[in-house]
């Protein structure tokens, strides 16, 4: 049993902590607005971007939350900044400007660092203005694209495909293939989030049953790494329901029929799965790219078809 000096003495300790837990906050916020970049700082970067950055060119935000920053990269420069970003190999782009902000609370330099630098060598060295750097990369796990199925949604030749083999085509109407049928299920190249990454993708909504969804494209060169990439967005990804069901993502050839590449996202699976096969040397070939579960409940699916330079040990 406490004795009553102790129990007088506790409100006394607990309005303590309290004053003390304000006061550091108070601390905290007196001294944030100088760890903040000002206008100033953010159009003299963005004068930098604009008189020396290149077509191809793109620029990572660290860390990744300091969003405000996009507000004043020059159009044209795409912004990564995201949960995982750091990690990201940005292969799309030859050159990677790093905009920083080091001396934001809980900013790990030496961690982004790590995750960051591999494969990558600086060009120069960084650039000071007020509270922010900016660095410029080469980007050693750059691999350019060949061919590229979200910017050819409009040529493509979409079908829903029964397991008979008969096809219901999915009309384009200027904007996307939209299939006959409930569901609205349809295809088109629109922005999803896979696991906290925003993706400009190939939005294709398995159908259900044994149906498939399919998308024709033609144009695919021969010797180049064929990679597909694909996940379910973020709001219906996590669900491990009994009744949902797996999604499968593949791509064949459409003359022979013969598979090129699949991955399967189960229930609750997050994030993108990717896999990668090297097409041998020849002709320019026709591939489908299909998608099907059994049950369509929460099986959104936004997927990347991709023809890259090959990279020396890619496996199927």
């Amino acid at each position: 049993m406490r004795s009553p000096s102790i129990q007088r003495a506790l409100p006394l300790l607990e309005l303590g902590g309290l004053l003390l837990v304000a006061l550091l906050c108070l601390v905290f916020h007196l001294r944030l607005p100088g760890k903040l970049p000002s206008e100033e700082s953010y159009r003299a970067v963005a004068e930098r971007l604009k008189e020396e950055g290149r077509p191809g060119d793109a620029v990572l935000l660290f860390p990744w939350w300091a969003e405000r920053a996009r507000l004043f990269v020059p159009p044209g420069l795409p912004v990564y900044g995201y949960l995982g970003s750091d990690r990201d190999d940005l292969s799309a782009h030859p050159r990677v400007w790093v905009l920083g902000q080091p001396e934001l609370p809980r900013s790990d330099e030496a961690a982004f660092l790590k995750d960051f630098l591999p494969e990558r060598r600086a060009v120069s060295p960084a650039v000071q203005e007020g509270t922010l750097t900016l660095s410029l990369y080469e980007n050693g796990r750059h691999r350019p694209r060949r061919f590229n199925a979200a910017d050819l949604v409009a040529r493509a030749r979409v079908y829903l495909e029964s397991s008979d083999g008969t096809r219901a085509p999915c009309p384009f109407d200027g904007t996307a293939h939209r299939c006959p049928g409930p569901g609205n299920v349809y295809v088109a190249t629109e922005w999803h989030e896979i696991f906290y990454e925003p993706r400009h993708c190939l939005w294709m909504p398995a159908p259900g049953g044994a149906r498939r969804l399919v998308a024709e494209f033609d144009g695919v060169p021969g010797g180049v790494g064929l990679r597909l990439e694909g996940g379910i967005i973020f709001e219906y990804a996590f669900a491990r329901d009994a009744h949902l069901t797996t999604a499968f993502l593949g791509v064949e050839d459409a003359a022979s029929g013969a598979p090129l590449v699949e991955v399967a996202i189960p229930p609750g699976q997050e994030g993108v799965k990717k896999s990668e096969v090297l097409l041998p040397p020849g002709e320019a070939r026709t591939v489908k790219v299909w998608v099907r579960s059994e049950n369509p409940d929460r099986r959104q699916v936004c997927l990347d078809v991709l023809a890259l330079e090959p990279v020396v040990g890619v496996k199927g």
